[in-house]
């Protein structure tokens, strides 16, 4: 191996680094903890073996070479390389100077050589200057005669130096030199032949301990593994805590996100404790997809399986008899395997990825695009990685980009737009960082231009793996829709309009949220990372760069504009989605609409059309256009399809002249139209589930077809100034799950008819005009949240308040009426006073049926006590309530009615006894019951 002066050749390293390998190096030895060399020595090999070739040269010398070979460490060994001479040449010191370690085998006969003594002088002075490691084998000699320089060992030398003495002058001081190389070499750490039981155990202990050395068996990495420390510390210390058994760890993330770098820097940092059984079988994907069949890609990892596990090479020659091998070979093997980049569980079951298959304590890692993958598998635990933090895409991209861990200072700004535009993937802060290495201000302003329309290639070949991985030709049209019109959208909402295009989309999302393609974050929304949309949006144009009218999706304002003008739509067009500035005054005409007969997504914001909308689509599934410019929706516009209509800010002052039959129509969304003055008529939208009229300021009126929406979930008019009032058909609607009331100002009451909303599980009327919560909304086994009358949060928390409220009335805002008034009253006050004639006269029995609060004033506690019992016993006969007699007075155990409350009199007992006892049984009934809506 040839060397140049500036070369170092660095542990785990098969060649001469750069400059950024040797960044790299550092880097990386900073993340295991170990100590960079401090030479800039320039090292040629690992090893160089000094020793006696009459001695060892035939069996323990050469078997020792090659096990250091087949162990991938570079080792010098002379008699290979170089031809004999009276002194050491210089191609002979090179090599010595140029190992990282010498291994000095220091056999009986050692010392009869010159050229072997020269050699370990040679080694030592080396070892003072440039920092390398010498081990001694000490090949059944004892290391004191070799020390101390007697017996036998001793004798050999002597003869040497005699023999040399009548050759050469200065032979003492040449002695003197070889006594001391010897003692030196002596004295340090090394092996001993005798403490063996055989050369074969002495051999594999010394490769072993030097390949731990020279970390031979270390995988390449990432050149600057910036936050990779903390990933390895997590994982490991899961493993750590899984040590009784076999191990199965996922590490799932979508392209360039790191798992691979990830994996490799797990198994640097444990194999060592698997004694040699461990195997990396990387690009298990791309083996597979490159090979001429999958049988041969197969078997050539089944091959490499078996190689690095037990040492040996087999031949093959089918899956299934690799199988065999596989399982006979390694069956209760504790083993430490990483499976790279799996997309299929067959690959997995023919390299034989089984847990049951390994001895406890093993570890089996994966990496994949496919989460579903690793579910099925069984996976003990999953790693999902996520994008790095600014602090360290900031740093990566610097490292990559200006050789240092922040940006130069006249870059800071173009800096912060690129590592934005890579969104905290490893992978593009690379490619992008090193792009951009050494260019000009100027360059930088050009690149980030030409990136917001067309993505890097090699970060877009490396993220579409993903896509092209989908099978299912439907799941790719889901993941182009979405790239191109729903980011950010409900995933229900983009399901019920995927789904209406016959795409299937509920398994079809489920898919790409596996597949790493798709992410769903709060509130249900749907989210994907930007340069995944940018490579969606890339594929739907590759097809005809030049020509838009030819794309299948048109999302890019450009390329709309130009079809729109020029009225070149074609069949292809699928989607189209143009939103104009305030300020643009252009209008389209339907014409251009005409031959985009495929059309199903239809998104406009702005754009004025004119002309016969009859031209436009008949199988659009989804119009969202905000700012329309009609009063009315053309009655030539065809939805017949429509599964969402969306028509926000517009002028619409009713939606339909003439009604029509939509009976996929599943959302009407007419939020912020600021001149309409009523509902259309929804006899003929018979599927309808969500209303949607926020801040409708005009809207006065709610048609009373409402109440024929059997499939209704939610009703939303918040902000409608104008409406005063819900016709009763409202509360007769069972399926509504939502009401939305906020900001109605006019609306002031709420019937007792809501209790038959009984799948109403959420009610919002924050600052409307409604002043007092219904009594029923207290025996309603649905609802579950409440924001009314100044009461906000989940039923179980508001209805005990609520009902507190009402048990405390004030004294002096109680009307004292009569208890013999007409049957219509709601409150009756009952003023009582001592006399020994007249005690408590009982109310009309069909008045007590329609009180829900009561006021008896008493003067004493004994005169509260009688009366409050006879009071009770005359509710007692009209079955509302039961009395039990206790020490305390009396209790109420049951309650009938559960909106009738009682408050009675100033005096204590009433509170301490039936007012908190009554209130007790409420708040209980009250929470049971809205907890079981939650729980459901």
């Amino acid at each position: 191996m040839s060397s140049s002066s500036d070369d170092l050749l660095l542990p785990g390293f098969r060649f001469h680094p750069t400059e950024e390998e040797l960044i790299s190096f550092y880097l990386r030895n900073n993340l295991y903890g170990k100590n960079p060399f401090k030479s800039d020595h320039p090292w040629i090999y690992d090893v160089f073996i000094s020793f006696r070739g009459e001695d060892t040269r035939a069996n323990f010398v050469s078997h020792l070479y090659a096990a250091l070979s087949n162990a991938g460490i570079y080792t010098f060994l002379d008699d290979k390389k170089l031809k004999k001479g009276k002194k050491l040449g210089t191609q002979l010191k090179k090599a010595i100077e140029g190992s990282r370690i010498c291994i000095i085998v220091l056999s009986p006969k050692y010392a009869g050589s010159s050229w072997c003594l020269d050699e370990l002088v040679h080694i030592m002075e080396c070892q003072n200057t440039y920092g390398q490691e010498v081990i001694p084998l000490f090949y059944y000699v004892n290391p004191s005669s070799v020390r101390k320089q007697t017996g036998d060992f001793g004798k050999v030398l002597k003869l040497t130096g005699n023999e040399k003495m009548s050759k050469a002058r200065k032979t003492e001081a040449l002695m003197s030199k070889w006594r001391k190389a010897l003692n030196d070499v002596a004295n340090l750490s090394g092996f001993d032949a005798s403490n063996s039981r055989n050369e074969a155990e002495l051999i594999k202990k010394l490769t072993e301990d030097i390949s731990t050395k020279l970390d031979i068996s270390l995988l390449s990495i990432t050149k600057y593994p910036i936050g990779l420390k903390s990933w390895v510390q997590t994982v490991t210390n899961f493993i750590d805590d899984q040590s009784s058994k076999v191990c199965m760890i996922g590490i799932w993330g979508m392209g360039g996100s790191g798992k691979t770098t990830l994996a490799k820097a797990i198994y640097n940092q444990i194999h060592r404790r698997f004694e040699g059984r461990t195997s990396f079988i990387e690009s298990i994907r791309e083996v597979c997809d490159n090979s001429n069949n999958i049988s041969k890609g197969i078997t050539h990892l089944q091959q490499q399986l078996l190689s690095d596990l037990l040492k040996i090479k087999q031949k093959i020659h089918s899956i299934a008899s690799g199988i065999t091998k596989i399982e006979t070979r390694l069956r209760g093997q504790k083993a430490f395997i990483v499976f790279d980049d799996v997309t299929k569980a067959d690959q997995l079951e023919n390299l034989c990825a089984n847990p049951e298959l390994f001895g406890s304590g093993s570890v089996l890692i994966i990496t994949t695009r496919d989460l579903h993958l690793l579910k099925s598998l069984g996976a003990d635990r999953v790693f999902t990685m996520t994008e790095m933090d600014e602090n360290q895409s900031f740093e990566l991209f610097s490292w990559h980009t200006f050789r240092q861990p922040s940006p130069k200072e006249e870059f800071s700004e173009l800096s912060r737009n690129v590592v934005a535009y890579c969104g905290g993937l490893p992978l593009a802060l690379e490619i992008l960082g090193s792009y951009l290495y050494k260019r000009t201000e100027q360059e930088w302003k050009s690149a980030l231009s030409k990136l917001e329309k067309i993505p890097n290639n090699q970060v877009l070949q490396k993220l579409r793996i993903s896509y092209d991985g989908l099978e299912d030709h439907t799941i790719k049209d889901i993941f182009l829709d979405i790239c191109c019109f729903f980011i950010g959208k409900k995933r229900a909402y983009v399901s019920d309009i995927l789904n209406g295009c016959g795409l299937h989309a509920d398994i079809g999302i489920a898919v790409l949220i596996d597949r790493s393609l798709l992410k769903v974050e709060k509130n249900n929304k749907l989210r994907m990372h930007d340069l995944l949309r940018d490579m969606g949006r890339a594929i739907v144009g590759e097809s005809s760069p030049k020509e838009p009218a030819k794309h299948s999706r048109l999302c890019f304002p450009e390329d709309v504009l130009e079809v729109l003008s020029n009225e070149t739509g074609t069949e292809t067009v699928e989607g189209l989605n143009l939103k104009l500035e305030r300020t643009a005054r252009i209008r389209f005409g339907t014409k251009a609409f005409q031959e985009m007969k495929k059309l199903r997504l239809l998104k406009l914001d702005g754009v004025h059309l004119i002309g016969d909308y009859g031209l436009i689509s008949n199988q659009l599934r989804w119009v969202d256009w905000q700012r329309s410019n009609f009063n009315f929706i053309p009655n030539d516009f065809e939805l017949g399809n429509l599964v969402v209509l969306e028509l926000k800010y517009s002028n619409v002052i009713q939606v339909w002249q003439e009604t029509k039959l939509l009976e996929k129509l599943k959302v009407l969304n007419l939020s912020h139209s600021k001149y309409l003055r009523s509902t259309p008529d929804f006899s003929k939208l018979p599927n309808l589930e969500k209303l949607i009229m926020k801040d409708c300021p005009s809207l006065s009126e709610v048609h009373s077809s409402i109440g024929d929406l059997k499939n209704l979930l939610l009703i939303n008019f918040r902000d409608c100034t104008s409406l005063d009032n819900l016709p009763r058909e409202v509360y007769q609607l069972i399926s509504v799950k939502t009401l939305i009331l906020s900001g109605c100002s006019k609306i002031d009451k709420l019937e007792e008819d809501i209790l038959q909303m009984e799948s109403l599980t959420t009610l919002i009327a924050t600052n409307s005009g409604v002043k007092e919560v219904p009594y029923s909304i207290l025996r309603s086994k649905s609802i579950a949240y409440i924001s009314l009358c100044g009461y906000e949060g989940l039923t179980r928390d508001v209805f005990p308040s609520l009902i507190k409220s009402w048990m405390s009335p004030t004294i002096n805002s109680l009307p004292h009426v009569s208890p013999f008034v007409g049957n219509s009253l709601s409150r009756v006050s009952l003023d009582i006073v001592e006399s020994n004639n007249m005690g408590y006269q009982s109310p009309m029995p069909n008045i007590l049926t329609k009180l829900r609060s009561v006021w008896v004033q008493c003067h004493s506690e004994n005169q509260l006590t009688r009366e409050l019992r006879r009071f009770l016993d005359d509710l007692n006969d009209l079955n509302f309530v039961e009395l039990e007699t206790t020490s305390h007075g009396p209790l109420i155990s049951n309650l009938c009615l559960r909106s009738l409350v009682i408050g009675m009199g100033s005096s204590q007992i009433v509170i301490d006894t039936l007012g908190k006892t009554l209130s007790q049984i409420l708040i209980k009934e009250a929470i049971a019951n809205s907890s079981n809506v939650l729980d459901s």
